[in-house]
């Protein structure tokens, strides 16, 4: 599960059996079942719940990757995703945010709703006007998620060449996503809705919003190279110029940049990378000339069948009928 390593592990990597097979054996023996370091597992032993939260950020990460990418010509598949991790695309750029971006999002959410041993709600807001606020809900823990995924992917040792950078500097993106969406709640208590007392708590946005923010990342994404900084004696990422800001040194990426150092393929035809877009269903008025990558859209009707003309029984049920529509559905030729 190492998100900084150079080694080829698959991100998301295999869940192994189900919780429920294990259940019984203690979240040990789950630990044992994932795919991670020695350190790691270490660390997963220490911490009850951290087994079966590392089971939710894969298949957040996951699920979240395949809706941003399902218009796209590569949508996120498992298939290829071991050859893709060896490379510096803009794929690679978005999975490694994309994983630790939901690892974090998973531990903060953890730790608020108690499953997790070593940590609680977070209980300390540091906001101004204290005073006028009273904390009693159970806040998201990102404090404690950023302190200790740091830990977990061991990003002290910072890596020295460029993809160890890359990789570095691309799931930092994601843990910097997590943390732009973490917003104060509030609810008013008092007579007659009067805001008398308030109670607050910290809440992390919907991984939604955070997965369409690294995606509009992504769409932008830079490419880097690697400079000497003369000044400190060791190589830095570098970028294109910005318009507008002309220097004779290399700009740095920008701390919400995704970065990557090599083109992406086409995705177009199978290989080691995914299995291409034929067969892929599209949109006509969308994206059908580009995901078809111009070898045309075969057109089929079908009925299917939906519920319709719903309406609500006395006391606790709903009656709809049965309705059939003619749908029209496009997919890439072969």
């Amino acid at each position: 599960f190492s998100l900084t390593g150079k080694e080829a592990l698959t991100h998301f990597p295999s869940l192994g059996p189900s919780p429920s097979s294990a259940q019984g054996r203690g979240h040990v023996k789950q630990c044992d079942l994932l795919k991670l370091s020695r350190k790691q597992k270490r660390l997963c032993r220490r911490e009850p719940g951290l087994a079966e939260t590392l089971r939710d950020s894969i298949r957040l990460g996951i699920m979240e990757c395949q809706f941003q990418f399902r218009s796209e010509r590569w949508n996120c598949s498992l298939e290829g995703r071991t050859s893709l991790l060896k490379r510096g695309f803009k794929e690679t750029a978005f999975l490694y945010a994309v994983s630790s971006a939901a690892l974090t999002h998973s531990l903060a959410r953890a730790c608020s709703a108690g499953r997790m041993e070593r940590c609680t709600c977070d209980d300390s807001p540091g906001l101004e006007n204290r005073k006028a606020w009273q904390w009693g809900v159970c806040g998201d823990n990102l404090k404690y998620s950023t302190k200790f995924l740091k830990k977990f992917l061991g990003q002290k040792r910072i890596g020295k060449d460029l993809r160890a950078k890359v990789d570095i500097h691309n799931t930092n993106v994601g843990i910097k996503a997590v943390k732009n969406g973490l917003k104060t709640t509030c609810k008013c208590h008092g007579v007659s809705g009067s805001c008398a007392v308030r109670t607050c708590w910290k809440q992390l946005s919907p991984f939604h919003e955070i997965g369409r923010l690294l995606k509009l990342r992504y769409d932008d994404a830079v490419k880097v190279f690697s400079t000497t900084n003369d000044a400190v004696g060791h190589s830095e990422l570098a970028g294109p110029h910005r318009h507008g800001h002309p220097s004779r040194h290399p700009p740095a990426p920008r701390p919400t940049d995704l970065v990557y150092v090599e083109d992406s393929p086409s995705f177009c035809r199978p290989s080691k990378y995914s299995l291409g877009t034929a067969g892929r269903t599209c949109s006509r008025e969308g994206n059908c000339d580009s995901m078809c990558c111009g070898r045309g859209y075969n057109t089929q009707s079908r009925l299917v069948t939906f519920s319709c003309h719903c309406q609500v029984q006395w006391c606790c049920y709903v009656e709809c009928q049965q309705c059939m529509q003619e749908e029209v559905v496009y997919s890439c030729k072969q």
